[in-house]
């Protein structure tokens, strides 16, 4: 008995020092799904409620429960850690806010995609490179191993997905020009977002937003359209579910 409490303990101390996974192959950043559920979790939605909306409703208009499921676990994962002040960013700001209060959420739920960005993308604006290379994806998992000795030894497969899913997340937030090119651009951090991130001492994530060093000056105005194409959903007149 006591040998396998001691193997419980050894085995909790290695899941605690682990720091990278492959939790997001999901999906990329899903502003829209995220304002849904952002909604469900502002209104303190019990487990029943969350079932009805997920699977009797489908209210993420997904192809089958399972996917439904697999959607809002990987979404509620990303925002559960922040407060409640960033779920009404991604419920209500306007696109490119939702957007990047969305990538905040991500950075902080994967330290794959936050290392990837404060470690490769960083480096690649201040080399003024024009250009985000496939192979730097490859670099950058070999490397993680020396970060995270008990990372997992994913398959091909399994690589291919996670660097689809990063790339998607950086286009969709501004810092590529799309995943054909992958073009490096400068992105600017709204007022709202950087408020939140400093108000919350949440300097990681901050710093991983702010690979490109330019912030988004108060009141300067530009259309939504060139930063990003995610589209702004309104939802003030949802009741809860």
């Amino acid at each position: 008995m006591k040998g396998r409490n001691r193997a419980s303990v050894r085995l909790r101390h290695v899941q605690e020092r682990k720091r990278y996974s492959a939790d997001n192959t999901a999906g990329a950043l899903k502003v829209p799904e995220s304002r849904i559920v952002a909604n469900l979790l502002l209104h303190g939605m019990k487990e029943n409620g969350w079932n009805d909306a997920l699977y009797s409703q489908n209210i993420l208009q997904a192809r089958n429960p399972e996917t439904a499921r697999r959607l809002a676990r990987l979404i509620r994962a990303r925002l559960a850690p922040m407060k409640p002040d960033l779920w009404k960013l991604v419920r209500d700001g306007s696109s490119v806010v939702a957007t990047q209060a969305c990538l905040a959420a991500a950075i902080k739920h994967s330290l794959l995609l936050g290392d990837f960005l404060d470690l490769v993308v960083q480096d690649q604006y201040r080399l003024f490179r024009s250009a985000l290379s496939k192979h730097l994806w490859e670099d950058y998992l070999n490397d993680c191993r020396g970060r995270d000795p008990v990372m997992p030894l994913w398959k091909d497969s399994t690589r291919r997905r996670l660097r689809s899913s990063v790339f998607q997340t950086l286009a969709q937030a501004g810092y590529l020009e799309n995943t054909r090119t992958r073009k490096l651009q400068p992105v600017y951090i709204f007022p709202e977002v950087l408020q939140y991130l400093q108000d919350n001492q949440e300097s990681y994530v901050l710093r991983c937003m702010e690979v490109s060093r330019i912030i988004w000056p108060s009141g300067f105005a530009k259309c939504e359209s060139e930063l990003t194409g995610t589209p702004s959903i309104n939802i003030s007149n949802w009741g809860v579910i």
